[in-house]
């Protein structure tokens, strides 16, 4: 019997209880987690598996042994050495009915209750310095996971002033981090954009960030080993549905899913498109099709750019993520319609589409948006100064 494929399935507790296929980045989680004390940021498009991952983090610090039966990790983790896990999903708080900073705070009483800690505090930033500092003095140091920080901002990005509001409220709350380093074991933040350390981690001069870092390149995604492993079992059926040999439908498989880079040495599938794709037995954009960031479209239109082909960056103007000067390359990039094709000799990188179901998506989304005969095309251009916008750039 073929194992369940864990389709927008994001509790690693679930997926194991239910026999779910697991393609097991166990390793790479422990090569992370070892490093001890670590403070991390890791940015990845939507639908990339970062909720799994911070859900497989969490149950490894809590000692759930049963559930990594038969994985790499099994043999390699002390399973007796347990610590305290607050772990926010920012995406499943009510902040937009109840206001982000009353939303936090539920969230933090949620893991008082947990862990039966009586908190005093009256705002949001002396409630969650307390709890991080009682967790730690009555359970052992906190690992501290935070997925999808970026949804308040995101979800605001039409209404600039609300935006910047909860801006405050992050910034104010991720302010506690620093003074509790005393209390935290490990600290992981995920998100699909990259928003300036000045905006949001201004006093968290210690967190590293992951994003193009190699020992992050393949921690999630799947690899072209790892897709011809796990997946094997589900390809017979394929290939007979399709009438095609393994080397056919492997050529496909990199044609249409593969591509993602962030070290330019090793390139990713994305999760959801495969998953769906074994499912379905069918080629199809499955990624744009599980939904599209509103704002794109509206940004590109904004800036009258309906084709995004061959371009330049620098490393810095990728991480140009700033509420008011929102420029189109880092959000092209950070949320996965442009990957790392090479870097020159002078350092700067070209980006493309990373395969065939991003371009199509991508050519689907600005015909639809494209009401003039003549578009404009930003292409080879060289966006290395931070002082420029989008704007500044645009061609005819």
């Amino acid at each position: 019997m073929l194992k369940q494929l864990p389709i927008g399935i994001q509790s690693f507790a679930k997926l194991r209880q239910q026999d779910c296929l697991y393609v097991d980045k166990t390793e790479a989680i422990f090569g992370l987690i070892d490093r001890r004390a670590g403070y991390y940021f890791l940015s990845r498009p939507r639908r990339f598996g970062k909720s799994l991952l911070l859900s497989t983090i969490k149950e490894i610090y809590s000692g759930n042994h049963d559930l990594f039966a038969g994985l790499w990790i099994e043999n390699h983790w002390d399973w007796q050495k347990t610590h305290p896990v607050v772990h926010l999903s920012i995406n499943t708080l009510d902040y937009q009915g109840l206001g982000l900073d009353k939303a936090l705070q539920q969230a933090l009483y949620e893991h008082a209750s947990l862990y039966q800690v009586d908190l005093k505090g009256s705002t949001l930033k002396t409630l969650f310095g307390e709890l991080l500092q009682k967790l730690a003095q009555q359970h052992g140091k906190v690992v501290l996971l935070i997925d999808e920080y970026d949804k308040p901002l995101i979800d605001y990005l039409d209404d600039i002033p609300q935006a910047k509001a909860n801006q405050q409220t992050l910034k104010t709350f991720y302010s506690v981090i620093k003074d509790s380093d005393p209390y935290l074991e490990f600290l992981l933040i995920t998100g699909v954009s990259k928003f300036s350390r000045v905006s949001i981690f201004s006093d968290l001069n210690n967190l590293f960030d992951l994003t193009m870092d190699y020992s992050a390149a393949t921690l999630l995604g799947y690899t072209q080993e790892e897709l011809e492993h796990y997946f094997a079992p589900y390809m017979p059926a394929v290939e007979k549905r399709m009438k095609v040999d393994r080397a056919a439908l492997l050529a496909d498989l990199r044609h249409w899913y593969n591509g993602y880079t962030w070290d330019l040495e090793s390139s990713v599938y994305n999760p959801y498109s495969i998953l769906s794709f074994f499912q379905a037995q069918a080629f199809r954009n499955f990624w744009f099709e599980s939904g599209t960031p509103t704002f794109l479209p509206k940004l590109m239109r904004r800036n009258g750019v309906y084709r995004v082909d061959d371009m330049e960056v620098d490393e810095l103007a990728l991480g140009n993520y700033d509420l008011e000067r929102l420029q189109l390359t880092p959000v092209l990039f950070q949320t996965g319609y442009l990957t790392l094709k090479s870097r020159d000799k002078y350092g700067l990188l070209q980006l493309g589409y990373p395969n065939h179901e991003v371009q199509a998506s991508m050519l689907m989304l600005t015909d639809s948006e494209n009401a003039d005969p003549r578009p404009k095309v930003l292409v080879g251009i060289n966006f290395s100064s931070e002082a420029k916008t989008v704007d500044d750039w645009l061609v005819e």
